[in-house]
């Protein structure tokens, strides 16, 4: 199974990030970041792949995700309408904000808890879903306090479900963790251009030989094959924003029409027309 390692842009200071109903039906994501994760989602139901847990929700669920915690969308393979809201908690919050008060000890030991993974059923559920429904609504200061209020009403449930019987223990070490997310945030900004491998090689200081049976290793992927996946993840969201098959092509890296064409259809199952034709007609 792939699994990437997720970089998110410090947009601003503020210790939370909102992505507000991101649709990655379409997608396998099996991914994990060093941010802490809050994901509501609701008209749907669908698999729950948080660490080594599996299982099935029904309907809606509202799950809690620590640190580096490796998981699937939540949304992976849904036909139905659905809402989602994913809320990251970034991973300094503790020392910045909860650090020496408290009051908000309760809140400390949610993110400890995190560790485990967290389903929360019943009327927190219920509660806490409806109003990040509306942190998108919110000014910067009204939202960090609504974010607040929420980390409250989870840290006094006992509504909950832990995922796993101990803290989930990543087996990517923090120098690893560096180095995969270098090497991401290199092809998020690089991808629009033709990459050569020695350059990603070079980056972290291995040989090309070596590099390539470092990255098979943690990733199960060739990184030819991984950069025309995140290349095809790129041209699937720019096709759902109205762009064409022509400019999403070039603006994602590929030299030609049919090699793009014969890419897409290998990553997607489908070409590019008909991934665009079937999302604009549902």
């Amino acid at each position: 199974m792939k699994i990437q390692l997720e970089t998110i842009a410090p947009e601003s200071k503020s210790p939370f990030r909102l992505l507000h109903d991101p649709k990655l039906s379409h997608l396998f994501y099996w991914h994990f970041h060093p941010e802490l994760e809050l994901v509501y989602i609701e008209g749907a139901s669908a698999k729950r792949h948080v660490g080594d847990h599996i299982s099935e929700y029904e309907g809606s669920d509202l799950v809690l995700i620590g640190s580096n915690i490796p998981h699937l969308n939540f949304d992976h393979g849904v036909k139905t309408p659905y809402q989602k809201e994913v809320l990251h908690i970034k991973p300094n919050f503790k020392e910045v904000i909860l650090e020496g008060l408290a009051d908000l000890k309760q809140i400390e030991r949610l993110l400890e808890l995190s560790k485990y993974g967290i389903a929360f059923y019943g009327g927190t559920k219920a509660q806490v879903g409806q109003a990040m429904k509306t942190l998108h609504t919110l000014e910067p200061f009204d939202f960090f306090m609504a974010v607040m209020r929420l980390l409250k009403c989870l840290s006094e449930s006992k509504e909950f479900q832990l995922l796993h019987k101990t803290p989930y223990a990543t087996k990517y070490h923090q120098k690893e963790q560096k180095r995969l997310r270098d090497i991401h945030a290199f092809l998020d900004e690089h991808y629009q251009r033709k990459i050569r491998l020695k350059e990603v090689a070079e980056l972290c200081n291995l040989s090309t030989a070596a590099f390539c049976r470092y990255f098979k290793k943690n990733t199960g992927s060739t990184f030819t094959g991984f950069l025309n996946q995140y290349r095809i993840s790129q041209a699937q969201r720019m096709l759902l924003k109205g762009n064409t098959v022509s400019e999403t092509c070039f603006a994602c890296g590929f030299e030609s029409l049919s090699y793009f064409n014969r890419i897409f259809q290998k990553v997607a199952g489908e070409n590019p027309s008909a991934f665009k034709k079937r999302f604009k007609n549902s």
